[in-house]
């Protein structure tokens, strides 16, 4: 039977599980569709979804139509859960992007136009809630040209909107769906999209371009032949109105999902990294990706693959080019419909399977023949855009933390981990606080519990100014004392700088790394508030020594002592790190965005217009941006994205340094 797989991605709120859950129904793969606010639907089935109402993960759903079997890939509509979008893009042929009539494109549905194009994958666009009040199909569609690259065009418009939605009209044949005539004030309109459709068809072809040329009228049904190889090619991207509630444009949609994306032997070779090249044939080198992986409480982690090539079977040894070539044998395989695991005899090339209790397997990984080895690239997933310093609850819940999270960043690599060694707090990092919010949740299903909190932040102190000082450690307690004398300058300089000017060997040339030891320990608490100090230079410029009574411990006593007493003449301040924020939102919100990023004390460094989307790239204090995610989401209407980058440390103005120092000096008296 011929196979298609296909991601659907959407921004969220375009109703993509509702539609994927029609098309079950439509087709006849399920009885009745359910319904996301009951948590009944095929994709959402884990308990966070049904919690939520929305999706988290990658549901991998299958129906048949006309002879031919679909796998689709429901992607959460959340940029959050970005790898579960990115995993599933790279394991499908195809996409069907979903765009609500009402809302039109929004900076999700960009952000995985941009991936999708990334991998040149074909795409079909449904135009969804065209059932909706201020559904607006001619609007939608301007705001996809002037949005997203390539030659978008309708192949389908809507004969009603909102509630008067009834049925749709092929443009190229001219046909409705029930065989209904099309109503009167919708022929000029599709005499006009059937022009600019054919147009768009013959640029595609040279063939027919220089038949036109020569004069020569072209048939429909020339045209549908070169519309569909443009379509599986990726140069053209279809447009159909639908309405997953009523079911109009359903049937359309299932019949292009058929003609109109490619099979993967249509794809043709998969590339390795080192150029070699795969074929898209059950009995070539077997090859696969791993896209995705879970953890399943009852099965445990249950591994997701992209067959790109050859076939395999249970008990054959394959191996993990990725991992150094580790040796993978798989006892059982899997199909996956909804969470129904269904054992198979083989996967063949083509197909998305599921391998289970396989530990060493993570996202990214490239499966080969042993005899014909070959590495695909990795997952591209973003870095981390926001942080929580996590609690453990008790102290058992400390002690489990650590496998928990391990079993976590096993399922989710856009999860990090780190213990902050200034501040001491555990940090965990992803993509947004929706994220890690639902990471939290996954925990205590795990049996740990935390509670999150905005991190600290990790300021620091400097010097401004050149300052000279002496420090002389001397002690005698009967027997050999400690004797060590040093003068310094310090000076303002980029990292940490350590020289000797002495002359005449008043300091012994050994005695000079005790004394950088000495300034490093003092470095590691300012003057102003006891934070770390950094960007000094230090020169030791005189000194003098016991022979007797002199050692490294009291050169390193002195060394120390003398930054601390340099540090009070050095005008020492407070920095803070920043970061680089990249702001994607519709541009009609850039007055908005541009005024919160005053209050935050952010330098705007540029904007970028790009259709109807405007990226924003400004450096803003971390401390500014604890809570941008949620900040964002409410200024937006969830329509903006955003990413960050560390830019290192600047000055904190006066009149803040003045309320942080005195919280902090506060805060170590108090304990």
């Amino acid at each position: 039977m011929p196979v298609r797989i296909v991601s659907l991605a959407a921004h969220s709120g375009a109703g993509k599980t509702t539609l994927c859950e029609a098309l079950l129904h439509h087709s006849g793969a399920i009885s009745r569709p359910g319904k996301v606010e009951d948590g009944t639907t095929q994709s959402d089935h884990t308990d966070a979804e049904k919690a939520h109402g929305f999706s988290i993960t990658t549901g991998v759903v299958r129906l048949s139509h006309d002879g031919t079997d679909i796998t689709m890939l429901d992607t959460p509509g959340y940029a959050d859960f970005v790898r579960e979008i990115r995993g599933a893009i790279r394991a499908a042929d195809a996409a069907l992007m979903v765009v609500s009539g009402v809302s039109g494109v929004e900076v999700g549905t960009e952000r995985v136009w941009a991936t999708a194009d990334r991998f040149n994958m074909p795409r079909l666009i449904a135009v969804n809630k065209m059932d909706r009040e201020r559904a607006n199909f001619s609007a939608v569609l301007a705001d996809l040209r002037s949005s997203l690259p390539g030659n978008v065009a309708p192949l389908y418009l809507p004969v009603g909107e909102g509630a008067d939605f009834r049925g749709v009209v092929n443009v190229l044949t001219g046909e409705t769906g029930d065989g209904a005539e099309v109503p009167s004030d919708l022929r000029s309109v599709l005499k006009e999209a059937r022009d600019s459709l054919t147009d768009a068809i013959i640029e595609s072809d040279d063939a027919l371009m220089e038949r036109f040329l020569e004069g020569e009228k072209i048939g429909v049904d020339d045209l549908h032949a070169a519309f569909l190889r443009a379509v599986h090619a990726g140069t053209l991207y279809p447009v159909l109105p639908v309405s997953a509630t009523t079911g109009v444009g359903l049937a359309q949609l299932l019949d292009l999902l058929v003609t109109g994306l490619r099979s993967a032997r249509e794809r043709g070779p998969t590339t390795g990294q080192d150029g070699q090249n795969r074929e898209p044939l059950p009995d070539a080198p077997f090859s696969a990706r791993v896209w995705r992986v879970s953890i399943d409480p009852f099965v445990g982690k249950l591994a997701y693959i992209r067959v790109y090539s050859g076939t395999l079977r249970p008990g054959d040894t394959v191996l993990n080019t990725s991992r150094d070539g580790a040796e993978v044998k798989p006892a059982h395989l899997y199909l996956i419909n909804g969470k129904e695991l269904t054992e198979v005899p083989e996967l063949r090339a083509g197909m998305i399977g599921v391998l289970t209790k396989l530990g060493d397997l993570h996202a990214g990984d490239t499966l080969a023949d042993p005899a014909h080895p070959i590495q695909y690239d990795a997952l591209w997933l973003p870095d981390p855009a926001h942080t929580v310093a996590l609690h453990p609850a008790t102290r058992q819940d400390e002690d489990k933390l650590g496998a928990a999270l391990t079993r976590l960043m096993e399922e989710d690599p856009t999860l990090h981990f780190q213990r902050d060694l200034q501040t001491g707090e555990q940090l965990l990092s992803g993509m947004g606080d929706m994220h890690l919010t639902i990471a939290a949740e996954k925990l205590a299903a795990q049996g740990v519990t935390v509670t999150t909190t905005t991190p600290q932040i990790p300021y620091r102190e400097t010097i401004h100014a050149a300052a000279q000082a002496q420090g002389k450690h001397k002690k005698q307690s009967g027997g050999h004392g400690q004797y060590g004398d040093c003068t310094i300058r310090i000076e303002p300089g980029e990292g940490f700088g350590f020289k000797s000017a002495v002359v005449g060997g008043a300091i012994p040339g050994k005695y000079l790394p005790s004394i950088e030891k000495g300034v490093q320990d003092a470095m590691q608490k300012g003057s102003l508030a006891g934070y770390p100090l950094q960007d000094v230079h230090v020169t030791v410029l005189d000194g003098s020594y016991h022979e007797v009574d002199s050692s490294d411990i009291a050169f390193r006593m002195a060394g120390s002592m003398a930054l601390k007493n340099a540090l009070e003449q050095a005008r020492p301040g407070l920095l803070e790190p920043a970061v680089l924020l990249k702001v994607r939102a519709p541009a009609s919100f850039t007055g908005d965005l541009i005024s919160d990023l005053q209050t935050r004390r952010a330098r705007v460094q540029g904007m970028d217009t790009g259709g109807t989307v405007i990226t924003i790239s400004a450096v803003v204090p971390q401390a500014e941006l604890q809570n941008y995610s949620a900040d964002l989401r409410s200024l937006t209407g969830d329509r903006g994205a955003f990413s960050v980058k560390p830019h290192g440390y600047q000055d904190v103005p006066d009149h803040l340094a003045k309320r942080i120092i005195e919280e902090r000096r506060a805060e170590v008296a108090a304990g």
